[in-house]
């Protein structure tokens, strides 16, 4: 199966949580609330190095991801 690289997520049990998840590697959810990420690959120094800089910009394309969708319900 191919998965698209973001996905939107919610959840009951966190009414005021939007979660976007992203499938590709480095994969992560975060929490469009207060902008906390859990990452679900395990790092080492060298690779945390290396991933500060392209977690800001894919941070971005996840909060760009969640615009775009919600636009597009809005349009509807």
């Amino acid at each position: 199966m191919e998965l698209p690289k973001f996905i939107l997520g919610d959840n009951t049990d966190h009414p005021d949580s939007i979660f976007v998840i992203h499938t590709e590697y480095p994969r992560f959810i975060i929490n469009l609330e207060n902008d906390d990420v859990e990452w679900f690959e395990e790092f080492t120094k060298d690779d945390e190095k290396e991933l500060s800089a392209e977690a800001e910009g894919l941070i971005q394309q996840a909060n760009e991801f969640y615009d775009r969708e919600v636009s597009r319900y809005e349009d509807d």
